[in-house]
Parts: C-alpha cells; sequence; structure tokens
C-alpha cells in the first residue's frame, strides 16, 4: 500500500502562482510514476499530469502545458507541481496519484484506472 499527503493548496489571484507538494509513504521502495488529477465542481476527475521513477518522462495535459510544472525528490518520495499563471478555471481539488506501471501508462489510464490517491488538496483561483 501507498499513502500519500498533499500540502500547498490555497486562494489565490489570477495569474499568481501555487506550489503543490505530496509525501509518499508506506511501499516506496519500488520504482513509481507519481502525478496529479484535480476535480472542478461538477465535472469529473481528469489528468493533470505525471512523472516517470527517474524523471525522464513527463506528460502533461494540454491545458496545463507551458504553465505547470512537475517535479520529484526520490530521497525524500515526494512530488512538486509547481503552478504559474494560474486561472479560474485551474479552481479544482488536486489529488496526488501513484501509478506501478510507470508514467505513461498514468498518462492514458484514465481516473478509473489509478489505484492510489491522495485526499486532495483545494486549489481556488479568483477572477
Amino acid at each position: 500500500q501507498v499513502q500519500l499527503v498533499e500540502s500547498g493548496g490555497g486562494l489565490v489571484q489570477a495569474g499568481g502562482s501555487l506550489r503543490l507538494s505530496c509525501a509518499a509513504s508506506g511501499r516506496t521502495f519500488s520504482p513509481y510514476a507519481m502525478g496529479w488529477f484535480r476535480q472542478a465542481p461538477g465535472k469529473d476527475r481528469e489528468f493533470v499530469v505525471a512523472i516517470s521513477w527517474g524523471g525522464g518522462s513527463i506528460i502533461y495535459a494540454d491545458h496545463v502545458k507551458g504553465r505547470f510544472t512537475i517535479s520529484r525528490d526520490n530521497a525524500k518520495n515526494t512530488v512538486y507541481l509547481q503552478m504559474n499563471s494560474l486561472k479560474p478555471e485551474d479552481t479544482a481539488v488536486y489529488y496526488c496519484v501513484v501509478d506501478l506501471y510507470g508514467s505513461e501508462h498514468l498518462g492514458r489510464v484514465g481516473a478509473d484506472g489509478v489505484d492510489y490517491w491522495g485526499k486532495g488538496t483545494l486549489v481556488t483561483v479568483s477572477s
């Protein structure tokens, strides 16, 4: 089992920045991809970004390319999401996820195919 705890959400004005963090514990001895999904009010959960164990493979959803940057520190079992140029439509609960099958799998599997989820952190972008 893998436990995930997110932090860093909050309220920010449009055009501002936030940095989310996610710490993993439990089954952290196995290589695994990490990433983020989000769920806006009244909408389904959607893929945001995935990063491979070594960081060499990163997949971004089109709607965040050029604005969001993912990174990870395996020594700390932590993944980060730097979000810049935030828009009101980025308002959502952001969920940290782990995929044991790699970043490409995480990028195409959809929310129903993800096994490990954090509880989420709310990001609110005001206009």
